[in-house]
């Protein structure tokens, strides 16, 4: 299969659109091309990107802690419809509908509703989370909070932004509840669940949080990724989450703060095309009727399409699904990274890019992912 035209695509964006990548493609349960591209460091071009070398997943961390939280669910020690309440009571209680800070804007607000009111916290459940309608706002600065302990219970204590189940509102707050939920049922930390019940079992040896604190973090320095130059931090973000939310927690939270390879990133989305029908828990990860929940849409009429967890094809020429079949799911990241699992090909993309290293503003990673899709598509289509 000739993948030249997905290949020169990237290595032709190197220095221009990102200074470093890993493309890393699996068809028919085969890894057909894994190549690594760029620097680490663009200016002396002294460290080129090995597969081995660890990027910032952003919010494809998602994922990891939506497939920790679904094999709690296939062991019934929590269910989809059970209040977020029972586990996490914390949260909980009528709590008032106003617009939130915006991330991108530093003294802007997001308004999403237009009438105020109130939501029942108590009501939310796991699956309001998982779907993004719960009416939890997409976001917080909890960074600005002095204390990992105070962001917490900023994250616990938010108000809502719109009235539950009637708009799709990706929230990276649903996504630190549920983190916070999986360490209640598990009696673990996030990261910890996170490597006994996804990571290890899958062997995913280059996958891993970057706590804060920890020494390893210091360790990778080397052979991670940077990202953008942080005005809060005032320094490189290297070897640490890019995520000011995420940093503040201490490097571990539910939507942001794994890291990992192209190469592992495409052998965990492979776990949602190889399909057990029988008792879990061996390999793959999960349930053949746990995937078709995670990828059933459950959003029709209300806005993007959506699964548990999962984004879903969408019919925009310029989403990074739009290549793929109209059966495909995935996740993208802030920092420019993305997985996408297509089951009609039996087909699974991990790109991962730096590309936020440049900043947050012109930013070319939307059409870098469309273009690399689509030649990966064509080839698999030509192939045929």
């Amino acid at each position: 299969m000739d993948l030249s035209n997905a290949y020169t695509i990237l290595q032709d964006a190197v220095g221009v659109i990102t200074p470093a990548a890993q493309l890393v493609v699996r068809h028919r349960g085969d890894v057909i091309l894994s190549e690594a591209f760029g620097w680490l460091d663009p200016e002396s071009r002294e460290q080129p990107t090995r597969r081995d070398t660890l990027f910032d997943m952003a919010s494809v961390s998602k994922l990891f802690t939506v497939a920790t939280f679904m094999t709690l669910v296939e062991e019934g020690h929590v269910a989809l419809d059970m209040p977020v309440n029972v586990v996490v009571p914390e949260f909980g209680g009528l709590r008032p509908i106003q617009p939130y800070e915006d991330p991108l804007s530093p003294d802007g607000m997001v308004a999403v509703a237009e009438d105020s009111g109130f939501v029942n916290a108590s009501q939310i459940t796991f699956h309001d989370l998982l779907i993004h309608t719960s009416g939890l706002p997409a976001w917080r600065p909890l960074y600005r909070e002095p204390s990992t302990e105070a962001a917490r219970l900023m994250a616990l204590n938010t108000f809502f932004s719109y009235p539950t189940g009637t708009q799709v509102v990706y929230s990276d707050i649903g996504l630190i509840l549920l983190g916070m939920a999986i360490e209640r049922l598990t009696g673990q930390s996030l990261d910890i669940a996170v490597r006994n019940r996804v990571t290890a079992p899958l062997e995913l040896q280059n996958t891993r949080y970057l706590p804060v604190s920890s020494v390893e973090s210091i360790q990778s320095v080397e052979n991670v990724a940077p990202t953008e130059f942080c005005a809060w931090r005032n320094r490189r973000v290297v070897s640490a989450v890019h995520d000011e939310n995420a940093y503040r927690l201490g490097g571990i939270a539910g939507h942001a703060g794994v890291f990992s390879t192209a190469e592992d990133i495409a052998a965990f989305g492979q776990t949602f095309l190889d399909r057990p029908t029988g008792q879990r828990r061996g390999f793959p990860l999960v349930l053949s009727s746990t995937v078709d929940a995670m990828t059933r849409c459950y959003t029709h009429g209300i806005g993007t399409r959506r699964g548990l967890g999962f984004a879903l094809w969408l019919d925009d020429p310029e989403a990074s699904s739009n290549p793929f079949s109209h059966r495909a799911f995935g996740h993208t990241g802030f920092t420019g990274t993305c997985l996408w699992i297509d089951p009609q090909r039996d087909l699974v993309v991990a790109l991962l890019t730096n590309e936020v290293y440049n900043g947050r503003q012109n930013r070319g990673i939307a059409g870098l992912r469309v273009a690399v899709h689509r030649a990966i598509v064509e080839a698999i289509n030509h192939h045929r």
